[in-house]
């Protein structure tokens, strides 16, 4: 009886420290705690607005209470028996979370919904958010298109606070066809110190880079012609991310198939926001003793110091369906040499703080030229990368 008693207690001990919901423990010593919030979410993005730090999801599957089965117009129920997976047509809508101190986190509910995104029907996967022009930007993938016979790809959406609604900006695909065989899903924006915004996407394994207009909603050519420039970098898979430092251009990638143990994120360096880039190796992996999968990424910076966090999903270890994904953060370390060091994925994540505690960020994201528009506009995002 003894023996059993210890089993029960070991398992529940093992049950609490792999599922996904939140380490309380951790929170109340000052950590994130890994899963940051409750939920089976993937893909996130972090970025800093204002006084806060915000991550926008991908609602990977259902938690809780099962949600009312959604209106659809004419051509979403049209466009949704083109889904090659049904648990995609669970993924109608995107939420949002915001923390002043990465411990708290306050859940936006369906910042984004395809009830204003007319042609979105399913597989509104991986958000890219920026703030520009007065407005926030939310590009978005939807309905998972197979081929350019089938309506859908990249589009985007403009709100006029990070809450949302963010509502639909053109009423149709920026991107919505292969180019260079890349899938327009995974989108990400990049502002470079000179304040162009470029826009790297794909999936199936080739990746594009292009040229956003000033107001975000269209696409310039580069100087030699080229709109699609493919900046595939070996064993490129999905799910691209940019950041600059030290006059270097990182690019992030995740490799792996998404619904196994084995999904990772690696990177490459470049003099050039188009590259080449060529692959260095993995940072972030699996852990036998953590989890598992950890992969799509994004990365949040501390204007003005070295200080960088890596914004992840993984699966926790005690399921093995590949849509029950949960959103960590971790540290990310520099060699001296500039390269990045493996990530230590954690069930503590990162010690609070404060955005109160960040440097004055106005010399060090704006040229003088853009002041005046920084100090008109509220909530402006800290986040060059």
């Amino acid at each position: 009886m003894k023996k059993i008693f210890i089993f029960i207690i070991s398992f529940l001990i093992v049950s609490g420290i792999t599922a996904q919901t939140v380490r309380k423990e951790f929170k109340s010593e000052g950590w994130s705690g890994n899963p940051v919030f409750e939920g089976w979410y993937a893909d996130p993005e972090g970025i800093i607005y204002g006084d806060e730090f915000w991550i926008f999801p991908t609602m990977s599957d259902f938690f809780g209470k099962t949600p009312a089965p959604p209106e659809l117009n004419p051509l979403q129920k049209k466009l949704q028996k083109n889904t090659i997976n049904p648990q995609y047509l669970k993924q109608t809508y995107l939420d949002a979370f915001s923390s002043k101190d990465l411990i708290n986190w306050i859940k936006h509910p369906r910042v984004l919904d395809f009830k204003n995104i007319s042609w979105a029907a399913y597989s509104i996967w991986a958000p890219s958010v920026i703030h520009a022009n007065g407005k926030y930007y939310l590009f978005f993938g939807a309905n998972d298109i197979q081929s350019d016979d089938e309506m859908g790809g990249i589009g985007v959406a403009v709100s006029n606070r990070p809450e949302g609604p963010y509502m639909d900006a053109l009423g149709k695909p920026l991107i919505n066809s292969f180019h260079n065989g890349a899938q327009p899903i995974d989108q990400f924006v990049f502002r470079d110190e000179n304040g162009q915004f470029y826009m790297y996407y794909g999936g199936w394994r080739h990746c594009n880079v292009v040229r956003l207009s000033s107001d975000l909603l269209s696409l310039e050519t580069f100087p030699d012609g080229e709109t699609f420039k493919e900046v595939t970098p070996d064993k490129y898979v999905e799910g691209p991310f940019v950041f600059k430092r030290n006059g270097q251009y990182y690019f992030m990638w995740s490799e792996g198939g998404w619904g196994g143990p084995n999904y990772s994120v690696a990177y490459a360096v470049s003099d050039s926001p188009t590259g080449p880039f060529n692959r260095i190796g993995k940072i972030l992996q699996q852990n036998p003793e953590v989890a598992t999968g950890a992969g799509h990424h994004s990365v949040i910076h501390i204007p003005k110091t070295d200080n960088y966090y890596i914004v992840y999903h993984r699966r926790p270890l005690n399921t093995k369906n590949r849509n029950h994904r949960v959103v960590c953060i971790d540290r990310m370390y520099f060699n001296q040499d500039g390269t990045i060091k493996p990530v230590e994925i954690t069930f503590k994540g990162v010690k609070g703080r404060m955005t109160s505690e960040l440097p004055d960020p106005i010399s060090f994201i704006f040229p003088s030229a853009n002041l005046q528009e920084f100090l008109t506009e509220p909530y402006p995002d800290l986040e060059v990368a």
